[in-house]
């Protein structure tokens, strides 16, 4: 309660006469500025207030009122604002929590001259400060002043809360600077603005301060009235929707449709939240709910509705599995599920390495390039294991439909979305690693160009907002970790393959294979065909005879697929010693049971009844698995692979049997990998035709062209007439193995060296093996499939090789065991090469039998793969 009897406010004449203190207790207000003449009601809890209260009432009840700048519990002197109002203490009530609410009236402004810490409380010197007198009224100041009233009028009207007897207070009030205080401590105005009104001393200039900021309240009040307005404009249209929605609710409910149409949408709602769908998707779903309880239950339409709402809501919007970003993990993986492959598995853990750095960085899109059967969809699924994604894989060859990737507009029927989100949904996540296969084989038709459709999808600057024609909302594909894979590069389109990161995946040597045939191939061939228990063995031997002898690819399919036939062949052998084993256990089981054990039966005695038997099993029930006793293991030989998968089907290239003239050695890719390539040329009577015979492409038919003019016009420079040698001889220049087309960028040297040893009648060395392009000029041009070449020719035993100095470059990314054993030389004009590759001419056999025996190399007949020379 109060101290004392309460106080009745005082009148204005009598609160300019109260006089004030010089030294006063501080009451410190947060966000609020008392007015003089103005009540307020105040609730006081911090110990410096509380004793500053109890001061007060201990004597002339006057404290300092003075806003603190900041929101400091317990502020220090400097937190104090300058000017303040000095108030009386009119009531007092104490709370049970020990809080004080206090009803304080302005009295006086003062300035605070210096404040002070003592006893537990603050103390202020203060100094009233004197408010100039009113001026005569002018225009200027009425027109305020009756501006000032009707805006309060206005204020009140828009819902500013002020109770009648502040308006009736404000309407009869004349005086500028009381009238300026009564507006200024009825808006709900920010402590500056209020402590600038309290600091303004001049009546006309407070009223223009509390005018400015009465008007800005009014516009305040204004928007927010327009605001209520629209809002109960909102209210009564959802009103009436609800209201036709109940009838329309009550109709189908007689007719038994509501309450099922009503349960699907509730379950289209709930998965839309549980799959986090973003604003556009989620106004399309309502817009389509909408339509869908406006059609009827039995239309084709709502069938279509249905359809694709349950395609919105079924896509992973929101939904990511979390990635396992361990480097050690990975690289081990990785190791597992494939030997060799150092590059791709480095590309890897950059990513990794990366995305653990920089957890918003978007996914690359790689591109396996590489022959059949390398590994590339199967490093796919490693990289998805390693990183531990779901894995998506999209087969792209023969896909000739542009809206296979886009997706149908719903206009037309059965419509569905594309195939990326059709993996999407599959994955289930938002990051799957989606592989997209065999993008060198789409085609292009009337229906338009699926590779172009999917720009948009692998460009890191568009994939963020994918829109397909069916859905016809935009869906964010940053987070996927693409992968494509092909054959060849020379088919996709180049806008298409800027988007990717191109990783060549090349063939493997016999050495890797014969790795990876120990690592993965045998184990899961021995366990796929139920050999598990140490039935079978291999040699390095016999793997060795079945890669060269019986396998002829840059891949691993073929040799899997002859591991496989083995372990067949052994299966069968297991198999029927197991029945073996099994026969000769139940005769000797029979002989015993003939013997029996109590001799033969006595004449005259009644035969003993058999023992019953186990009923026999129907015909069609399986055979019980073979009891799998332990036998000697198979132990598969180079001899044994020879007798179980017949005569062998591929004879590696040899060199040459010696030196010749115009059988030159060349090196040519193919998919398989690489390949020796021999070129022969004889000198034919006749008038200076070039015949070319061996299936030779429009490319090489051009090389040799470009080598036999090379030829004539340097024939000279060796002593050979060349005007004389045309005029009589046509040059005909063959590759073996016709039936096989052959094409490429890199047999010019060859060619030209096989013509000129013809030309010189110098024989080529047979060890030497040559690649590279020729200009008119001689110049010596770079190749491609270096990798494949050098392991051709380390395969057939080539002592010395020939480049073009240009890929001298691409020689460090040969390993070094290919590289071991093997001389390069590295060459850039035909002299060098000549120098090299040609015998002295004593060395050299006659004209005569070079031209009667131009071949003397063997070579095979490959089933699949045309040979390039690129």
């Amino acid at each position: 309660m109060a101290s004392g009897e309460p106080s009745e406010p005082l009148r204005d004449a009598a609160a300019e006469t109260v006089a004030v203190p010089d030294l006063l207790p501080v009451l410190a207000l947060k966000e609020t500025v008392v007015f003089p003449y103005i009540i307020v009601p105040l609730s006081v809890a911090r110990p410096t207030s509380l004793a500053a209260v109890d001061r007060a009432l201990a004597g002339d009840r006057m404290v300092l009122l003075v806003a603190q700048r900041g929101s400091q519990d317990e502020p220090e002197p400097t937190d104090l604002q300058g000017t303040g109002t000095a108030g009386i203490i009119m009531r007092m009530l104490k709370l049970p929590d020990g809080r004080l609410r206090i009803l304080v009236q302005g009295v006086a402004r003062v300035r605070v001259e210096h404040v002070a810490a003592s006893d537990g409380l603050l103390q202020a010197k203060v100094a009233r400060l004197e408010e100039p007198p009113s001026p005569r009224p002018t225009l200027e100041s009425e027109a305020l002043v009756r501006s000032v009233k009707e805006s309060i009028e206005h204020a009140a009207g828009l819902g500013l809360g002020l109770s009648p007897e502040v308006l009736v207070l404000a309407a009869n009030l004349d005086e500028p600077g009381r009238l300026a205080d009564l507006v200024a401590s009825n808006l709900a105005l920010r402590a500056d603005d209020a402590q600038k009104v309290l600091e303004t001393l001049a009546p006309l200039d407070r009223l223009a301060q509390a005018s400015a900021l009465l008007a800005r309240e009014i516009q305040v009040l204004t928007v927010q009235e327009e605001i209520s307005s629209q809002a109960r404009g909102e209210m009564d249209r959802s009103q009436r929707e609800y209201y036709l929605r109940q009838q329309l609710k009550a109709i189908q409910d007689e007719l038994g449709e509501g309450e099922e149409l009503a349960a699907e949408i509730a379950a289209l709602r709930e998965a839309a939240d549980e799959r986090g769908m973003p604003e556009e998707a989620r106004e399309e779903m309502e817009r389509q709910i909408r339509r869908l309880e406006r059609s009827h239950p039995e239309s084709i339409e709502t069938s279509i509705l249905r359809t694709h709402l349950d395609w919105l809501v079924s896509l992973p919007w929101r939904r990511f599995s979390d990635d396992d970003l361990s480097l050690a993990h990975a690289r081990q993986v990785l190791d597992e599920d494939h030997y060799d492959l150092e590059r791709v598995k480095e590309r890897i853990l950059e990513y990794l390495a990366v995305r653990r750095l920089n957890p918003d960085v978007k996914g690359p899109i790689l591109c396996f390039v590489g022959p059949p059967g390398v590994g590339k969809t199967s490093l796919g699924r490693s990289i998805a294991r390693a990183l531990g994604r779901r894995f998506v894989r999209l087969a792209l060859g023969g896909v000739r439909d542009e809206a296979e990737i886009r997706g149908h507009r719903r206009t037309y029927v059965g419509a569905l979305p594309g195939r990326i989100l059709q993996g999407m949904r599959q994955a289930g996540t938002g990051n799957p690693v989606f592989m997209l296969d065999e993008i060198d084989k789409i085609g292009a038709d009337f229906r338009g160009d699926p590779s172009a459709a999917l720009l948009e999808a692998l460009d890191p600057e568009q994939n963020t907002s994918f829109v397909d024609h069916y859905l016809g909302v935009s869906y964010d594909l940053s987070r996927v970790l693409f992968i494509t894979t092909a054959n060849l590069l020379d088919p996709i389109q180049p806008a298409f393959l800027d988007r990717m990161e191109v990783i060549r995946l090349t063939g493997y040597t016999e050495v890797d294979k014969l790795e990876i045939a120990r690592r993965h191939l045998i184990p899961k061939q021995v366990r796929e065909n139920g050999l598990g228990n140490g039935a079978i063995e291999f040699t390095d031997a016999g793997i060795a005879r079945v890669i060269g002898d019986y396998t002829r690819e840059a891949g691993l399919r073929n040799l899997e697929r002859e591991i496989a036939a083995i372990c067949r062949k052994v299966a069968v052998e297991v198999a029927n010693r197991a029945d073996a084993e099994a026969a000769a256990a139940g005769d000797a089981a029979a002989d015993e049971k003939a013997a029996g054990a109590d001799g033969p039966v006595p004449e005259g005695s009644a035969p003993t009844p058999p023992a019953p038997t186990e009923p026999e099993p129907p015909a069609s029930a399986p055979a019980p698995p073979l009891p799998m006793s332990p036998l000697e293991p198979t132990v598969v030989t180079a001899e044994m692979v020879e007798r179980v998968l017949g005569a062998r089907r591929h004879y590696s290239e040899e060199l040459l049997d010696r030196d010749r003239v115009g059988v030159a050695t060349g090196l040519a890719w193919t998919e398989a990998g690489g390949d020796l390539l021999f070129v022969e040329v004889v000198a034919l009577p006749g008038k200076g035709k070039l015949l070319l015979t061996g299936q030779l492409g429009e490319v090489m038919r051009e090389s040799a062209q470009a080598a036999l003019s090379y030829a004539r016009s340097h024939a000279a420079r060796h002593g050979v007439p060349a005007a004389e040698f045309f005029a009589e001889h046509d040059i005909h220049v063959h590759v073996p193995a016709g039936s096989i087309p052959k094409d490429g960028p890199s047999a010019g040297i060859t060619i030209a060296t096989a013509v000129l040893s013809v030309l010189l009648d110098r024989a080529v060395d047979r060890g030497v093996a040559m690649t590279g392009e020729i200009t008119l000029r001689g110049d010596v041009m770079p190749i491609g499939g270096l990798r494949e070449k050098v392991m051709a020719a380390k395969i057939a035993g080539v002592g010395r090789m020939l480049l073009p100095r240009l890929n001298q470059r691409d020689l460090g990314e040969v390993p070094e065991k290919l590289r071991d054993g093997i001389e390069f030389h590295l060459v850039d004009h035909m002299d060098r090469v000549l120098e090299i590759a040609l015998r002295p001419a004593a060395a050299g056999s006659d004209r005569e039998e070079a031209a009667a025996r131009p071949g003397g190399a063997r070579s095979r007949r490959r089933p699949a793969g045309a040979p390039s020379s690129r």
